[in-house]
């Protein structure tokens, strides 16, 4: 069965509908007559509607006050055919622009909720699309009609449709993990994975990674594990510049920039709570009266209490994705501050926040400003309080020639919170712990965004940016966010053992984060996907928003669970600490594993002074050990045995290498083992 469509007009005010017509008169064509707008709802719906639930529909998508302008016909066709008003006929044309098919919007996914909860279950998706028809005096070149389209769309999160929609299916298959040839080619293969995925890999990291899976690891990379390395060690993660060597006028300084940004705290800790090792920092606050819920979680009064408060700060920008995306990129970078107050610690409360926007010259048509050079080209949903902000201009060209700009927009958002005295240190993972996952499910969008972040604007391919947009749902991080307060509400009960926000890199980074260093086995197919067609790649690396990684203990499972259910938000319980010190992403689909690279070595030194130093790595399948060798390596002496030699005698003085390698690869889950000397008995 095709896609439902509704119509509700008008589709544009009329203050805006005349604003559209001047623009598109100078920007398009003067012989632009006249311009009207709809909305079309399309409703994909598994199987029929009853009266009942198309009644409830129609309820729900009209405008109360105005019923007669919405229907099941289009307002837009007075009497002609969809098929001659696509084509154009007389002057007049009809065309159309809606969300991108490759993720369901905030709207949609918040929309459906509120149909499934009032009882209309079989509708799956709702999109809005907007409808113009294009009066005018003759008909428009092809050139005006693309020109026309540029106006009333946002081609990095939306896109034309030549025809109406039939389906939500764009027509994409999940792609298996590839294996990069890297043993065979070389660093040219490396080379080309990071230009073709954008993973920005410099020459250090390209010389870096090729001798780590040459010479320690000793087999190929797979697509999955270079991706998650340009997440996890980009500039965004890392802050290799902050942490660098830093030069001036060809000194260098005895401190990094990151270690200046540190010294005032060094120098004077004063009432420092949290600092440089949470979402968030804090200083000590004050013993406050406040009412909480009687029963958190559930229905129940609140009741006067005191409780030691200490006050979160953070702050953060949010650039990349606000410059290819400028309101998709601002709003989820507001929620990602969000997340990082109430990610503090064991979960805090979020208070206040601030917003800034720093762009380049604007051009204002009509108000030139002295310092603009005419040659230089190129929203918070959630309902916390905006305390403050500002927007600032600026672009400039010095006496030198120089031209200093924001050519990469900076948009900044701080935000204070609360946070109980007993939830500011995150407890240590333990194996057994429970990885829980909660917040909306993936989607392809914001894939590569921590290395793309890292990049100067213009660096990367525009279709690689397309894939870096990514998608707000403040109403999901309220729902989050209102599970996550039940949490810190409980005081001494609070259930959440760690927890950290996701933000760049996606699963790959958050996921490990919140295991380190004890390790973790990941159930990929227990991720929660708004798209069947995401491959293991897109849904372990795709930076979607409004989610949270946490720990819990077995035994909270259920009362987690319930207080999700209430707040109506997705929660997922995706897998377990296992202590081994190594994360295993697992696919039950096919039994196969991305095991990540250990660059571990155990070294000791025997009793008559031989140094020795190890390299392993064990496979096991959960069944039991599958075959493996090892080696010692002296010169250019190599000697291979099985397992039964490993008592064999070493010779005297030398430094030993011992290698493990699998022959089962993608099967085999990799994990250390140290193995003990026969003649240091360590």
């Amino acid at each position: 069965m095709g896609l439902l469509h509704l119509y509700r007009a008008p589709g544009l005010q009329e203050a805006a509908l005349a604003a559209l017509r001047d623009r598109t008169r100078t920007k398009v064509s003067a012989d632009i007559a006249d311009i009207g707008a709809e909305i079309c709802y399309n409703v994909d719906v598994e199987g029929a509607l009853s009266d009942a639930d198309l009644r409830i529909l129609t309820w729900l998508l009209s405008e109360t006050f105005e019923p007669e302008g919405f229907g099941g016909e289009s307002f837009l066709l007075d009497g002609a055919s969809e098929d001659e008003l696509r084509q154009g006929t007389a002057g007049r044309i009809v065309l159309e622009v809606g969300p991108r098919m490759s993720f369901t919007t905030a709207w949609s996914t918040n929309a459906v909720a509120v149909l499934h909860a009032c009882g209309v279950e079989r509708i799956r998706r709702v999109e809005r699309s907007r409808r113009y028809l294009v009066e005018s005096a003759r008909p428009l070149p092809e050139q005006a009609l693309h020109t026309f389209l540029s106006q009333v769309h946002d081609r990095m999160t939306e896109c034309p449709y030549p025809a109406p929609l039939d389906t939500f299916e764009h027509g994409l298959r999940p792609l298996g993990v590839r294996t990069i040839p890297l043993l065979e080619e070389g660093r040219a293969a490396l080379e080309r994975v990071n230009r073709d995925m954008g993973l920005a890999f410099d020459e250090w990291d390209l010389d870096y990674y090729s001798r780590l899976f040459r010479d320690d690891v000793g087999r190929n990379p797979t697509d999955v594990e270079l991706f998650d390395i340009a997440q996890s060690n980009s500039e965004h993660s890392r802050h290799w510049f902050f942490k660098g060597r830093l030069l001036i006028n060809g000194a260098e300084a005895p401190d990094s920039l990151m270690e200046l940004i540190r010294k005032p705290l060094e120098a004077a800790p004063g009432n420092s709570v949290i600092a440089f090792r949470d979402n968030a920092s804090a200083i000590r606050g004050f013993r406050i009266r406040t009412i909480l819920p009687e029963r958190p979680g559930t229905s129940s009064r609140f009741v006067a209490t005191e409780e030691d408060y200490h006050v979160t700060f953070t702050a953060e920008t949010h650039n990349f994705p606000s410059g290819v995306a400028p309101f998709p990129g601002a709003e989820t970078g507001t929620g990602g501050r969000i997340r990082d107050v109430h990610a503090a610690g064991r979960g805090s409360l979020v208070v206040a926040g601030t917003a800034a926007y720093c762009v380049g010259n604007l051009h204002i048509p009509g108000y030139a400003l002295p310092w603009e050079d005419p040659d230089f080209r190129y929203p918070n949903k959630f309902g916390e309080p905006l305390i403050q902000g500002y927007t600032r201009s600026f672009g400039l060209r010095l006496p030198g020639g120089e031209r200093r700009e924001w050519l990469k927009p900076i948009m900044f958002s701080g935000g204070i919170g609360q946070i109980d005295a007993r939830h500011t240190e995150k407890r240590a993972p333990e194996p057994g712990m429970r990885v829980v996952k909660i917040g909306g499910p993936a989607y392809r969008i914001g894939m590569g965004g921590g290395a793309a972040s890292s990049m100067v604007q213009g660096e990367n391919v525009a279709e690689l940016d397309f894939n870096a947009v990514q998608r707000g749902d403040a109403e999901m991080e309220q729902k989050v966010n209102r599970v996550l307060r039940a949490c810190v509400e409980l005081g001494d009960e609070n259930p959440i053992v760690s927890i950290h926000d996701q933000g760049a890199g996606g699963n790959c980074n958050v996921l490990k984060e919140i295991v380190e260093p004890a390790g973790a086995r990941i159930e990929v197919r227990d991720i929660p996907v708004g798209d069947e067609s995401l491959s293991v790649l897109e849904i372990w690396g795709a930076e979607y928003q409004e989610n949270d990684a946490l720990l819990l203990q077995p035994e909270q499972e259920e009362m987690f669970r319930a207080l999700a259910e209430r707040e109506k938000v997705p929660v997922a319980f995706v897998g377990r600490v296992s202590g081994d010190g190594r994360i295993v992403l697992h696919d039950e689909r096919d039994g196969s594993t991305v095991p990540w690279p250990s660059a571990r070595k155990y070294r000791w030194r025997s009793s008559d002074g031989c140094r020795v130093t190890v390299a392993s790595f064990c496979t096991t399948n959960g069944t039991g050990r599958l075959p493996w060798t090892w080696s010692w390596k002296r010169s250019s002496e190599i000697c291979r045995a099985r397992r039964s030699c490993s008592t064999a005698s070493l010779p005297g003085s030398s430094r030993y290498v011992f290698r493990m390698t699998s022959r089962w690869r993608r099967r085999s889950t990799v994990s250390c083992a140290c193995f003990r000397s026969a003649r240091s008995g360590s």
